[in-house]
């Protein structure tokens, strides 16, 4: 099995299946149906390349999920079968907490432990030992005195050091992003960086920078109010931007735009070779018809941020495919040949090369999180998941019984080996 170690430094990287070319004109005469049915999740058409066999191995991933009302974060299992009748549920719970309100990024560490934040504004951030006695380790936002008014965005990065923790937030008095540099034992902050925009979402490290690693950070720019929470506002100010910083020092290095500013850059995936960085979008245009026909993915260089349909060779494939998309990208991963974006409110997994043009899909209903090993790609959507084998461009479709049966999973899962 094919691995690579992660560069955000929250455990092995997640590799998602390369899509097959000579599927591309069956995909083509296919492209009407995104939104298929429960049990038709599917990447190419029924034949040759239907489902003959299924992954091989157990997925056990980090994962948070709401159920009638109550959250909760746990590793979980995804294993081989159908989710049939004479066989167990796929998807179990290996071990859970119960957290205050929605998780949103999960950060699995190298001692077995997880760390998960609370999803934007949001006001707790927790490490947590599943099958530990030990008690989760809380930390309050409201409890730090030296840097009062923040609220967690979403996302935390382990420290390439080991020591080190990194968060994004938002100073609620000014409404302008900062990134958290903390203890990684204690969880308390020990500086703070301001990430020059607003909304930071997901933060990623470059290693290959020339001069050392860099953080990059996607500054998703939509103004928000600590009054109103989530709600956004004034969206006529949005300013969305990729930046650098400096790793240690928090310097900024680098600030890049798209022309649109009503795309919000989200979420980052590296692609299985480093060479270049992709980065899930969510439109905020005020037109229902723009927003829908809006763009989910980006590509940066290191150089250049661009539009998968600004990318070389755009044709008007790539035009008809993001408009099928509605304009939200979810979660990304990087696969050996390029990325999946997960898009919930089209039903689907998009599948993009190392150029940024769309190769194929996988339609699975509200699909966001995402998490891969090797070949095999998993996503979660609504009462099902799919795990796709890309060595052979088969998946396998597993229904929700038993505990997640009327769970909702929330955005993210991230691969966490077993103790």
């Amino acid at each position: 099995m094919q691995t690579v170690i992660d560069p955000t430094g929250c455990g092995d990287q997640v590799i998602a299946p390369p899509l097959l070319r000579r599927h591309a004109l069956a995909w083509l005469a296919g492209l009407g149906g995104w939104a298929l049915p429960p049990g038709q999740a599917q990447a190419v058409p029924a034949g040759r390349y239907a489902l003959r066999s299924q992954p091989r191995d157990t997925a056990t991933l980090a994962a948070a999920w709401e159920t009638q009302g109550s959250f909760h974060i746990g590793r979980v299992s995804l294993a081989p079968g159908r989710g049939n009748a004479a066989e167990p549920a796929p998807l179990g719970v290996l071990a859970s907490l119960e957290v205050p309100s929605r998780a949103h990024g999960l950060c699995p560490l190298p001692d077995g432990s997880i760390l998960a934040v609370a999803r934007r504004p949001g006001d707790w951030l927790v490490r947590w030992r599943p099958g530990s006695k030990a008690p989760p380790q809380w930390l309050w936002q409201a409890s730090d005195t030296q840097f009062p008014d923040r609220t967690f965005n979403g996302h935390a990065l382990r420290g390439l050091d080991g020591r080190h923790l990194y968060t994004t937030e938002t100073d609620v008095e000014t409404g302008e992003s900062v990134i958290g540099l903390r203890d990684i034992r204690t969880l308390h902050k020990l500086a703070e960086w301001p990430t020059h925009g607003l909304d930071a979402h997901e933060l990623i490290w470059d290693r290959n920078s020339p001069g050392g690693p860099t953080l990059i950070v996607a500054n998703g720019g939509v103004p928000t109010a600590p009054e109103t929470g989530r709600a956004k506002r004034d969206l006529d100010r949005m300013d969305s931007s990729l930046v650098r910083l400096h790793g240690t020092t928090g310097r900024l290095l680098g600030q890049w735009r798209l022309p649109d500013q009503r795309l919000s850059l989200r979420h980052l995936a590296w692609s299985a070779g480093g060479a270049a960085l992709g980065i899930a979008l969510q439109a905020e245009h005020d037109d229902p018809g723009l927003r829908h026909a809006a763009p989910v993915f980006a590509l940066f260089d290191g150089q250049a941020l661009q539009l998968a349909a600004d990318a070389p060779r755009a044709t008007d494939t790539a035009l008809l495919l993001r408009r099928d998309l509605q304009g939200y990208g979810g979660s990304i991963v990087g696969t050996p040949q390029g990325w999946a974006v997960s898009c919930p409110r089209a039903g689907c997994v998009a599948f993009f090369d190392d150029q940024g043009h769309p190769t194929g899909h996988i339609g699975l209903s509200e699909v966001c999180a995402l998490a891969a090993s090797g070949a095999h790609l998993y996503a979660g959507g609504a009462g099902q998941s799919v795990a796709w084998d890309g060595a052979v461009g088969q998946n396998s479709v597993h229904a929700h019984t038993g505990a997640f049966q009327n769970a909702r999973l929330d955005n993210h899962w991230a691969w966490a080996a077993p103790r």
